[in-house]
């Protein structure tokens, strides 16, 4: 097993270096050896991990999901290690993660400043995306999630929730009649966030099942933001989530509308896979991170 291990490391240290050479010169190791031990690391397994070229190496498809899981390995094996013997001060390592655009930029990203400042000799990796990230495949520690929970295998610890809300400009409303109820949308122009819902028809309700009202969208786009200005310049009624238009909101810039309407709020977690030994790293950010967030959003 020690072996193993071993083995395991050389091959991630090659991978950070990026080449046998400077692997072997980072290892202290004879090139020759480091070589012949990645090689046979692939024959055990049957698979090719690298591919070697005279200007550097490239991983296989299965040579990125095995890095990333030695990596894997090799810290847990490290952090067993410490708290066995008493000798662990600090959580360390790097903490990989995502959050939506948005929400990250105003809700996460402070918190993992102030995170990184605490706790120096943990580094973060963080990826800011709306699409929808799978922790496994993508080998992440922690997701931060809005809306309902579909993959029940994760471990969920919730943060607060968010709306979704409609609104316009005051310049488009001096225009147009106020919307009374959710049927009088559909008098009005409409820029629809593609993300969110359907461009043909919007749906209102408090509870499923939910009307579906027919809209004429004038703009289609597929960020918040662009829906945001595009409402702000007062070209239509918009429908986004409560967090991406609160800063306009509260500058006067756009106006909630038929909020006695409103669906049920989305709940917002911290998810992360369940594990024998759930890394220091990610220990220490959920107990740091999940009041915060929770305070920054309430």
């Amino acid at each position: 097993m020690t072996d193993r291990l071993e083995t395991m490391s050389i091959f991630v240290r090659v991978v950070d270096e990026g080449s046998l050479t400077a692997g072997a010169r980072a290892l202290a190791m004879p090139m020759a050896t480091v070589s012949r031990r990645i090689s046979e690391l692939e024959d055990k397994l049957g698979a090719e991990l690298l591919l070697r070229s005279p200007r550097g190496l490239t991983l296989t498809d299965t040579g990125q999901t095995y890095v990333a899981d030695c990596r894997r390995i090799l810290e847990e094996v490290a952090e067993a290690e410490r708290n066995a013997s008493g000798e662990f001060t600090a959580p360390r390592g790097t903490l990989t993660m995502t959050a939506p655009i948005v929400f990250g930029r105003l809700h996460v990203l402070p918190v993992v400043s102030a995170f990184l400042r605490t706790f120096p000799d943990i580094d973060i990796r963080l990826e800011l995306t709306d699409r929808s990230v799978n922790l496994h495949e993508e080998h992440l520690d922690l997701a931060v999630r809005i809306g309902p929970l579909l993959d029940s295998m994760f471990i969920a610890r919730k943060v607060g929730e968010v709306r979704r809300i409609i609104c316009a400009s005051p310049s488009y409303l001096e225009k147009h009649e106020t919307p009374k109820t959710p049927g009088d949308l559909a008098q009005l122009d409409a820029i629809t966030f593609q993300r969110l819902m359907s461009p043909q028809n919007w749906r209102s309700g408090t509870e499923p099942p939910q009307k579906a009202i027919p809209m004429r969208s004038r703009l289609i786009v597929n960020t918040a933001e662009a829906a945001i200005d595009a409402a702000i310049d007062g070209l239509g009624v918009t429908r986004v989530l409560s967090y991406q238009a609160a800063q306009a909101i509260k500058a006067g810039r756009l106006v909630p509308l038929l909020q006695d309407f409103e669906p049920a709020p989305w709940p917002v977690h911290l998810l992360y896979e369940p594990r024998a030994l759930i890394p220091q790293k990610l220990r220490a950010f959920l107990d740091f991170a999940a009041p915060r967030i929770a305070t920054g959003m309430a």
